[in-house]
């Protein structure tokens, strides 16, 4: 009978039952597909990540929704699952910077670790940027997302954005505007479609405020409606931003997220060049998965 240690961990969070949570489980290299896929229904997560060997870098990790759509991209799923191996111990001393490097799907990319002030941070290099074409009518994106027309501002216009996942970035007039939104999920998947974009990452960036951004990320394709906190549509923000000469080639930018779930969440990113996502974690369960 397979026994796997797992548990949850809240990312990109300070006090316990705040952030973004993610399920993680050590192993499941020798499960088919369909039965991590069930796991990961079973703690009904926005993510589970496995961690599993790896021939190609330090481990190897794959997350899926709740619904079983497997997801790729190096945000909270990945920042989340090196915290955990960090906590317990797993990855040896921490007081000096450490870097390590991570399979995701196609990819190895690098991940820096340290404990600063009694706490684990990571900081994680991800995929370049890659831009799809712009959506030249919001009409029925803002039908979609129940807000009108004008609120969708036109520079820089909607577009999907890929540091590791491909999702639509949608410039909204303010806060409000972003907390407006009410989607409609088949509308927005219809919308969705055709733009080549798996999410969609609704946000307010005040050009006077270069340094902050306001966020929600919905994404009916796997399956999760909204999300608390999204490095993979955080870090392509940060770099389509740039992109735009919204903000400089070596850029810091904090986006707040999760606001309206009642699980705020703050995601640092830097450009240098390509986008770096750092956070912290608290562990706030760990036990025994037992098939």
């Amino acid at each position: 009978m397979p026994r796997l240690v797992a548990g949850l961990i809240d990312v990109f969070a300070d006090t316990p039952l705040s952030g973004n949570p993610l399920a993680v489980v050590e192993g499941g290299e020798d499960l088919d597909d369909a039965v991590l896929r069930r796991i990961a229904g079973e703690f009904n997560q926005a993510e589970t990540t496995f961690i599993m060997a790896s021939t190609r870098a330090d481990w190897k990790l794959r997350s899926f929704t709740a619904d079983g759509s497997e997801v790729f991209g190096a945000g909270h799923n990945a920042l989340g699952a090196w915290l955990w191996l960090a906590h317990f111990g797993l990855l040896g001393d921490l007081a000096e910077e450490r870097t390590f490097h991570q399979e995701i799907g196609e990819h190895v990319l690098p991940i820096v670790l340290q404990t600063r002030e009694g706490r684990i941070h990571g900081r994680m290099r991800q995929a370049p940027l890659r831009l799809l074409e712009p959506l030249t009518q919001v009409d029925g994106l803002a039908r979609s997302l129940g807000l009108e027309p004008g609120d969708i501002l036109p520079f820089p216009p909607p577009r999907g954005a890929d540091s590791g996942a491909a999702h639509l970035m949608v410039r909204v007039d303010g806060k409000a505007a972003v907390d407006r939104c009410a989607p409609l999920a088949a509308q927005l998947l219809a919308v969705l479609g055709p733009t080549g974009a798996e999410g969609c990452y609704v946000y307010a960036f005040d050009e006077g405020a270069p340094g902050a951004a306001y966020a929600r990320f919905f994404n009916p394709t796997v399956g999760l409606w909204e999300d608390a906190a999204t490095g993979t549509a955080a870090g392509p923000l940060i770099a389509y931003l740039a992109a735009s000469g919204l903000i400089g080639p070596d850029a810091a930018l904090v986006v707040e997220q999760g606001v309206k779930m009642g699980r705020r969440s703050l995601l640092s990113l830097r450009l240098g060049p390509d986008p770096e996502l750092s956070g912290a974690a608290v562990v706030v369960l760990r036990g025994e998965l037992i098939l």
